[in-house]
């Protein structure tokens, strides 16, 4: 039996969920907007264990959603899922988000587009197909009246995530299906990270890093 932790914090969504052989157990998640993982995630992963019925030494290994997303919410997630992973002596998994985002819808008839913002009209983007096999690499992009036109032109796309939503005035063509209120969750990481946990398809803790995409750019401070 594999008892995994999944911690989601690339995006405004703090999540954890704890599952079972890639079934959820117990689940606990905050998007209210704001950037909430520094308060809510070590009491997040406290109830899920706690409502569970099992310790952290019950642990077979921790995943953690490795990015593109924000900054400090992977540093987060990534820091919190190290110290676990070396206290219980387990091992550590990485989820990709926008794949983990792709897999919270299913389609048979087209691709999947997860969208992650970035700023301004730019977003982290990729494209998958039904069986969430990727058939376009993880990009940042701006995002115009021509993005995605050669697959517009020959099959349906399924747009979602919080990057989507502002892309919604800009792509327009026909084949363009936005699906709303879709967003990076670690009830998504379960099945992805269980299925990683049997290939053995793990990381090396000490070493690893979040995928960023994007160098760290700080946003000065503003004049009093």
């Amino acid at each position: 039996m594999a008892l995994i932790l999944n911690i989601e914090t690339a995006t405004k969504n703090c999540s954890v969920s704890l599952a079972r052989d890639g079934e959820v157990v117990a689940l606990r998640e905050l998007n209210d907007g704001n950037y909430s993982h520094a308060e809510k995630l070590h009491p997040f992963i406290k109830e899920v264990i706690a409502e569970a019925g099992v310790a952290l030494n019950d642990l077979t290994a921790v995943a953690v959603s490795k990015g593109p997303g924000s900054y400090t919410g992977l540093r987060i997630g990534v820091s919190a899922a190290k110290g676990l992973c070396f206290s219980q002596d387990i091992p550590l998994i990485s989820i990709e988000t926008l794949r983990s985002l792709a897999s919270s819808v299913e389609v048979t008839d087209g691709l999947i587009v997860p969208m992650l913002d970035a700023r301004r009209m730019e977003v982290y983007s990729a494209v998958y197909d039904g069986t969430l096999q990727q058939v376009r690499p993880i990009e940042a992009e701006i995002i115009d009246e021509s993005s995605f036109s050669k697959w517009l032109a020959s099959e349906k796309l399924y747009f979602l995530g919080d990057g989507a939503a502002k892309c919604k005035a800009l792509i327009t063509h026909e084949n363009a299906v936005f699906i709303e209120a879709k967003f990076p969750s670690s009830k998504e990481m379960a099945r992805l990270s269980y299925e990683k946990y049997k290939k053995n398809d793990i990381e090396d803790v000490a070493y690893f890093e979040p995928f960023y995409l994007k160098d760290f750019v700080a946003t000065p401070e503003k004049k009093r």
